[in-house]
């Protein structure tokens, strides 16, 4: 017998079908609440609200759980690699050795970009936010693959998503040495997905770039745990722009946009700046905590409390010993870096944050590990993007080709003037 719900509004009733699923959690389907009541649900901020079912990604924020299609994060983090997990999101399963190598290469072989869209970076001029540079180049990539926007078929898909992909990193690196001034790199056909990153940053035309292993390895870590992370909002951008028949490219750059606002991607800049103001004013971390909590104004501890996490971010501690270890590798004292500690150290020994169950989450801590990259701070939430887009890449093929969402349109509870009358413009006061 399926479980119901039983709504009662006035001296109606109306019974709701329950939805249960693997990991247990229940859901009310409302689906056919407006139809059957006229009522619809008021949920400002959709914190209640299941958009969608999906396979991808689960979350216990109570817990600390984070596991993609199954499989514990602490695990991938040890044993994976981003173009693993990439693999795995994306098409349910861990690859085999044929099949990851074959992924690989087809990354490989679409790393380069057209050169007319290298010539398009000359259009932005100097200074230009590197989230709208890394949106608009994706999104005019559907220019130049006219054969990749019916992505009905999987394998053309595979394609479309193997494109994006590399050339995303492709993309962000260009921006850097644009606005940098520099020469822009070409790909390197035969270097790790991180390591190839790394090497169109910071290689010049007389030396390439050889970053320690230990650095690719930090990077590649810090991307697998940014790489989902269930219906956030860029994400469920994604799907929304997605469900209308947009295709990939469109879609991607959508959640790049989402991304770009600062309470969504821009936390572990604010993070940074955060540890930046407390070093530059001289200021003790206690002092800095008493002002938090006395709520002086302008003064806040970024980089703790999540909205899905009530216990602790399972990332933070995974990213806290990657800083760590690119430190230690690097031979630099980082002060940052110790302030953060000690930040840490203190606030979760207070009772104020103890009770608001505000933990380090994974931003407190990846904005060090980026610095010691020494990637810009305008480009993290670029960072941000590039480990974010095979979740947004999954997250689309499962609406389109898994579950064939409706197009999403929420409904709403109109507040504005009820009927007025036209006013000709010379009786207007």
């Amino acid at each position: 017998m399926t479980e119901t719900a039983r709504l009662t509004l006035g001296d109606r009733t109306i019974d709701l079908p329950v939805i249960v699923g693997s990991e247990n959690e229940h859901a009310i389907d409302i689906s056919q609440l407006r139809k059957e009541t006229g009522y619809i649900t008021l949920d400002e901020g959709y914190g209640n609200t299941g958009a969608c079912m999906s396979a991808i990604t689960f979350i216990d924020g109570d817990k600390g759980i984070l596991r993609y299609r199954g499989i514990p994060i602490e695990v991938l983090a040890e044993h994976s690699s981003f173009v693993e997990v990439a693999y795995l999101l994306i098409w349910g399963k861990l690859p085999n050795r044929p099949e990851l190598e074959s992924f690989r290469q087809l990354m490989a072989k679409h790393s380069f970009l057209r050169e007319q869209l290298r010539h398009h970076f000359e259009a932005f001029p100097p200074g230009s936010p590197p989230m709208a540079v890394l949106s608009a180049v994706l999104n005019s990539m559907a220019c130049f693959y006219p054969e990749l926007l019916e992505a009905e078929d999987v394998d053309i898909f595979q394609e479309g998503a193997a494109r994006i992909l590399s050339k995303v990193r492709t993309i962000a690196a260009y921006s850097y040495n644009h606005d940098m001034g520099h020469s822009l790199v070409y790909p390197h056909p035969d270097k790790s997905f991180c390591e190839n990153f790394l090497h169109m940053m910071f290689s010049q035309p007389y030396k390439d770039y050889e970053p320690d292993p230990a650095l690719v390895r930090a990077l590649d870590v810090l991307l697998l745990l940014h790489a989902d992370h269930e219906q956030n909002c860029s994400t469920s951008t994604v799907r929304m722009v997605g469900s209308s028949g947009a295709n990939l490219f469109a879609s991607v750059s959508a959640g790049v946009s989402a991304l770009w606002g600062p309470l969504h991607g821009g936390a572990n800049v604010a993070v940074v700046q955060m540890l930046e103001t407390i070093l530059s004013r001289g200021m003790s971390v206690k002092d800095y905590v008493e002002q938090v909590k006395n709520k002086k104004e302008g003064i806040r501890i970024m980089g703790f409390g999540h909205r899905v996490y009530k216990s602790f971010d399972p990332r933070a501690k995974i990213i806290k010993t990657q800083a760590e270890a690119v430190l230690k590798k690097i031979h630099r004292d980082d002060p940052l870096l110790a302030i953060a500690e000690e930040l840490e150290g203190v606030a979760l020994e207070d009772d104020y944050f103890k009770e608001r169950s505000l933990y380090p989450n994974v931003d407190f801590y990846s904005g060090v590990i980026l610095r010691a990259l020494g990637i810009p701070t305008a480009m993290f939430t670029v960072m941000f993007a590039i480990g974010r887009m095979p979740g947004w890449i999954a997250q689309w093929y499962e609406d389109r080709f898994i579950t064939k969402g409706r197009i999403q349109r929420p409904r709403q509870v109109y507040t504005g003037p009820t009927e007025l009358c036209y006013v000709p413009l010379d009786n207007r006061d």
